[in-house]
């Protein structure tokens, strides 16, 4: 009895099928044709829309297997009902499949025969049975950093331990939101936990880790990174910052008298952060995504040497909130809109040079033709068939309403974010897309699901505010993590959070990460005026797994106006050049852009 989620090639060529390797991609929502006669099926409508992450396929289906799930004409689900096998090539794990858990539950309950008997006060009684077990009478040193996830972590410790074991600890790396430690302190004093900030933002800024390299003969060595303020790789920025987090860890250690080997580290660590960082922890063959600063190199020894406690490790966002509740903690903190441990330095995107590889110039023509599609398809073009061979009749159809209805252009911007493409990490470009219309946002929602799934070098697609681009920008505002910059964004950010909480819909948004990028719009090439403004990003998002999930689509899940409120006052911060609004789920873009 299995079902091999998100995955049918397996258990296809396990069982002597064949699989092969498509020309075209699926990496996105789809509506797949189910058999609903099928157990893993039942109670389904004949049409269901899936998240689709893959670009090969079943070929020939196993003796005993029949295809019960199809996307036009490949094959998305297979089963064996006598022996109880079933392959899904969807992930019926994720928020975006909308009917999942019933999917989940048929195979759980119906077919497997489980029961539902294993609650969140199950959960809570293993985590504490775990913590005393693992703890002892040792001392346990928690880093807070006032987010769900580290603040129900130690609600558990406080329940597990006695009052003298646990040293809460909330460390100012100098990337906090405009007075956020401020407030960390005394929300987390409300609820009984005495912690100690530290304010240790110059050794942040100054930080340094060590990273792999090879010689000729390729034994391993190490090399010393740039200091952070100095580093514009987001992986380096994230490995500097978890090591920084554990140095300054053992210096509270040191400076409280304690021994180091009697003292462990915990953490909030969620299953996602395990499975992006493609940590042993949750799976030996998972894909880096991104490293998160909480299982660097320097975690990964520390958990080796059985030092840390991870009493959250299985659980997901929505599971804590449950967890927090259940602990008692008060709604306004369990439900609160996460925010990352290396918080702004991971929303500044920095860079020295603008990034342009040898496929821009087609990619920007690709996007000319989706743009102007109506007229392009009058003119016979050789990228024209590729954009028809990676688009459904549907599409090209929607396309073509589109853009017979509004004037648009889209092109390349000269930075790259981090993605996940066929559950691998992506790094790659951004596609700006600017109007002389009023945004239509149904559609350009749509041209951001159509725009990555075509072009696979692109993760991310933006709509730019103000009058039509007229010169995209090919160099960028040298940009590093400098007080400045970090002033610039922290308003951006505090403006954009002040008008979202007092429209009320604060609690519809799940995140709402505000990011800066080098990048000036503007200028009149023929004056070679140099570089020096930034631009503004907004990146809603709505999830309910934080594995997946959607942008807020203006007029629909957030009011236009309220958009429009972030975009006039944060155009007000001096040295702005332009504000962008993400319009990418999750996948192909990740929430974050590094």
């Amino acid at each position: 009895m299995a079902l091999c989620n998100g995955d049918s090639k397996m258990m296809n060529k396990v069982f002597g099928g064949t699989v092969h390797k498509k020309s075209v991609r699926e990496d996105g929502v789809f509506s797949i044709s189910v058999d609903n006669t099928c157990s893993l099926f039942r109670g389904l409508q004949k049409e269901e829309i899936v998240l689709l992450t893959h670009g090969d396929s079943v070929d020939k289906v196993a003796d005993g297997f029949k295809v019960v799930a199809r996307s036009g004409n490949i094959v998305a689900g297979i089963a064996n009902e006598s022996k109880k096998l079933y392959g899904a090539q969807f992930h019926p794990e994720v928020g975006l499949t909308e009917n999942g858990k019933v999917i989940l539950k048929n195979f759980l309950y119906d077919i497997a025969g489980c029961s539902g008997t294993f609650t969140v006060q199950n959960r809570e009684i293993e985590c504490i049975r775990e913590i005393k077990e693992r703890v002892g009478t040792s001392k346990v040193l928690v880093l807070l950093s006032g987010g769900v996830d580290s603040t129900v972590c130690t609600a558990l410790l406080n329940r597990a331990l006695s009052q003298d074991q646990v040293i809460a600890v909330h460390i100012d790396n100098g990337f906090m939101r405009k007075r956020e430690s401020q407030s960390v302190e005394e929300a987390l004093k409300k609820l009984g936990i005495q912690v100690k900030v530290i304010n240790a933002a110059h050794s942040f800024y100054n930080g340094t880790t060590t990273l792999p390299i090879s010689d000729e003969d390729r034994t391993p060595r190490k090399r010393i990174s740039k200091t952070l303020n100095m580093t514009t790789s987001p992986e380096e920025k994230r490995k500097i910052i978890g090591d920084t987090f554990v140095k300054i860890a053992n210096e509270v250690i040191g400076e409280m008298n304690l021994k180091p080997e009697e003292v462990f580290l915990a953490q909030g660590t969620l299953r996602p952060d395990l499975i992006e960082s493609a940590s042993l922890v949750a799976s030996g063959k998972a894909e880096l995504i991104k490293t998160h600063h909480n299982d660097t190199e320097l975690i990964r020894k520390l958990r080796e040497e059985g030092k840390v406690i991870e009493p959250l490790k299985d659980f997901h966002k929505d599971e804590v909130r449950i967890l927090g509740r259940e602990l008692g903690l008060p709604e306004e903190l369990v439900s609160r809109h996460p925010f990352p441990g290396p918080g702004l330095a991971i929303r500044v995107i920095c860079a020295e040079e603008p990034y342009i590889c040898k496929d821009f110039p087609e990619t920007n023509n690709i996007l000319k033709i989706v743009a102007d599609f109506s007229a392009s398809v009058k003119k016979p073009h050789t990228l024209l068939q590729r954009v028809k061979a990676c688009t459904t009749e549907e599409d090209q159809e929607k396309l073509m309403q589109i853009t017979s209805l509004h004037s648009l252009n889209a092109f390349l911007l000269p930075i790259k974010t981090v993605g996940v493409q066929g559950d691998c990490r992506s790094y790659s470009y951004v596609c700006g897309i600017s109007s002389k219309d009023e945004p239509d946002w149904e559609s350009l929602i749509f041209l951001a699901r159509l725009i990555p799934r075509m072009c696979h070098n692109i993760n991310r697609v933006v709509y730019i505010f103000g009058p039509p681009v007229k010169e995209p920008p090919t160099d960028v505002t040298p940009t590093f993590l400098t007080t400045g910059v970090l002033s610039t964004l922290r308003q951006a950010d505090f403006e954009a959070h002040n008008i979202l909480r007092e429209s009320g819909y604060a609690g519809k948004i799940s995140q709402m990460p505000v990011i800066l990028t080098p990048l000036h719009f503007d200028r009149d090439p023929l004056q070679k005026q140099p570089s020096c403004q930034r631009s503004v990003v907004i990146r809603t998002f709505i999830t309910s797994d934080f594995m997946t999930g959607i942008p807020a689509t203006p007029g629909n899940e957030i009011p236009v106006e309220v958009v429009l409120k972030m975009v006039t006052e944060i155009k007000k911060i001096p040295g702005i050049s332009r504000i962008m609004y993400d319009l990418t789920s999750k996948p192909p873009g990740t929430t974050e852009w590094e």
